[in-house]
């Protein structure tokens, strides 16, 4: 496969750029959050801890569903698509003093109740050192002196990233940080916070979720008490225009408006895609 070649604004942009130093966009959206709350709350009533993050990742992979030209991979002057939208997400571990993370794969295609299980079960496994292969890479990064491991990063994303290899008994994976990346600040009380792409990433997009708080909203003409869920977003520019954020959005919003039209009514473990959807 030798993918499509990069057009318009992105080939301009990938000229001007290599990997993020620093070609990116920051931006911030106030997301109202009463549907995100009544889903939460209906979800935890039937069993299911769902989250904002959670949500907000399920929102993410549809956006870069409905707007497909960021789920790729640049390489030269050629974008490659993914072959599926896996997003990562960045969880505390250690009694929360350190940072690690999870790819869940095929997000698109999973409820987010399958999603929070899963968030869940790798999270409590690497806070207990029971995750084999988080421990072993753990182990072996915090005892490399920073030169060796700078050389260390730069070579598993060679291999991971570049050649898309898989490296078992060194843990790793291609694509280890999947199509985009989503954490939480709320998580730590802060209301909102923005986040650099590191060059090691090789993704086009984080999304930060900040804590849920009531802020003065205008409603009808009148100043209303509203819940509002702040979002932050760090975008590499090589991917995307105008036109591209629009569109991603759009999609955002759509699914944090109504969640449950894109949700299984019950714990499903498929959901509807948009094509069927629409069919």
């Amino acid at each position: 496969m030798f993918g499509s070649r990069l057009t318009g604004w992105r080939h301009i942009a990938n000229a001007m750029w290599g990997p993020p130093d620093d070609p990116q966009i920051y931006g911030a959206l106030e997301v109202e959050a009463a549907p995100v709350l009544a889903f939460i709350e209906a979800a935890r009533a039937r069993g299911e801890h769902v989250t904002a993050t959670h949500l907000v990742g399920r929102a993410v992979a549809h956006a870069l569903e409905e707007v497909p030209d960021l789920n790729v991979r640049i390489r030269g002057t050629r974008s490659f698509p993914r072959a599926s939208i896996d997003v990562f997400f960045i969880t505390a571990v250690s009694g929360g003093h350190d940072l690690s993370g999870v790819k869940v794969e095929a997000v698109d295609r999973r409820s987010v109740y399958e999603v929070a299980r899963e968030l869940a079960a790798r999270a409590r496994r690497m806070k207990t050192g029971d995750d084999r292969e988080f421990s072993r890479s753990k182990q072996v990064m915090d005892r490399l002196p920073r030169v060796l491991l700078r050389a260390a990063l730069r070579a598993t994303a060679f291999v991971t990233s570049t050649l898309q290899l898989e490296v078992r008994p060194l843990a790793l994976h291609p694509s280890p940080f999947g199509s985009a990346m989503v954490t939480s600040v709320g998580m730590f009380g802060l209301p909102q916070g923005f986040a650099p792409l590191a060059w090691m990433y090789d993704v086009p997009l984080l999304v930060l979720v900040g804590e849920i708080t009531e802020r003065p909203v205008v409603v009808a003409h009148r100043v209303e008490a509203r819940p509002v869920l702040p979002i932050t977003a760090t975008i590499d520019h090589r991917y995307v225009d105008g036109w591209h954020v629009s569109r991603l959005m759009r999609a955002f919003r759509a699914y944090l408006a109504e969640p449950e039209r894109f949700e299984p009514a019950g714990n499903g473990a498929q959901r509807t895609t948009s094509t069927e959807q629409r069919a």
